[in-house]
């Protein structure tokens, strides 16, 4: 089968290391299922693994991709929950896990034809949900929820700022609070990023850095050093900052004094349970929420996919379809 691989990391030229090849299809061990993959999506996570940025080279070579959605051997329609661990390990939780893995750490990952899961990391994928859609949510869309609804606990006529609209988690943060029934902030570098948050229903997407109209309850962080501050400048006394990424670096000045003045709450997120993924399903389908698609590309275009995303080229997700699921794509690169 084809599979797009990381062969070898580099922080200068991350593609150098992408390849396409064809490799032995999967054969699942006990306590676990083949999927037939029919969508996935790409995820910044793939990018540092490419870079060698919390992906030990040790684990090379490895098929990336942490999203997909496809039929398992049955011919059921499943999306597949791509957290790998054990709920017991982590008290209940099993992004808790000290030794659970997002898919393609450890196991191969979903950029290919067919890959193997845990048996319990498929669920069931709606008739209302696409393909498409449904290989959007799994890293992206979970990890908003999870920062939204379990650690910020946001519920209806919160004020909430998502920083960085344009990215998959950023996207999914803006749909998914105004379906909460949030009031919506956003920032963005670009225009033309600005103006989809509005029309995803924002009261208001501002340039990076610029004064709200408000301060807010909440504010979901993903961009790291380059927004910190004004994070915790736009929140109220009490507010709480979930950050659950880090693109433009780890390492901001912390801000201390204003954190213990205020009260302010700094709380990390990372993925989400099983049964949050379940949720947000209920959630979709009773507000009639859905992802943001910026284009699908089949797996043979996957570098143009990668320097798509290198160049902040995309707003919202951009899905890969594997050679016997090739679609046509739009628009055109």
């Amino acid at each position: 089968m084809l599979a797009a691989i990381a062969e070898s990391q580099s922080a200068e030229d991350p593609l150098s290391g992408l390849v396409l090849r064809d490799v032995p299809e999967p054969q699942p061990r006990p306590g676990w299922s083949r999927v037939r993959v029919v969508a996935s999506s790409l995820n910044m996570h793939d990018l540092w693994t490419l870079r060698g940025v919390g992906h030990p080279p040790e684990r090379l070579p490895i098929i990336l991709g942490c999203d997909a959605a496809g039929y398992d051997e049955d011919g059921n329609e499943v999306i597949v929950h791509p957290v790998l661990g054990d709920p017991d390990a982590g008290r209940g939780d099993e992004t808790l896990d000290p030794n659970r893995a997002l898919l393609s750490e450890q196991h191969d990952g979903a950029f290919a034809e067919y890959l193997t899961v845990p048996t319990r990391n498929l669920v069931p994928k709606p008739a209302w949900l696409s393909f498409d859609e449904a290989a959007c949510l799994p890293v992206a869309w979970t990890t908003a929820y999870r920062m939204l609804f379990t650690q910020a606990g946001i519920t209806a006529g919160d004020r909430v700022l998502v920083q960085g609209a344009g990215g998959g988690v950023a996207s999914a943060a803006i749909r998914l609070a105004v379906a909460a029934g949030a009031v919506v902030y956003a920032t963005s570098r670009s225009e033309s990023k600005r103006a989809e948050a509005e029309a995803w229903g924002a009261r208001a997407a501002v340039a990076s850095g610029e004064r709200l109209p408000e301060r807010v309850d909440v504010v979901i962080e993903t961009v790291g050093e380059a927004t910190w501050s004004h994070s915790l400048k736009s929140l109220r006394p009490g507010g709480t900052v979930v950050i659950a990424g880090a693109t433009s670096g780890t390492n901001p000045p912390a801000d201390l004094g204003r954190v213990f003045y205020l009260q302010q709450r700094i709380l990390g997120s990372t993925g989400c349970t099983r049964a949050e993924l379940v949720a947000m399903l209920r959630m979709m389908e009773a507000t009639g929420v859905r992802p943001v698609i910026d284009r699908t590309l089949p797996l043979a275009d996957i570098h143009k996919g990668f320097q798509l995303m290198i160049d902040g080229g995309l707003t919202g997700k951009l899905v890969v379809h594997p050679p016997a699921q090739q679609q046509s794509h739009q628009p055109e690169l």
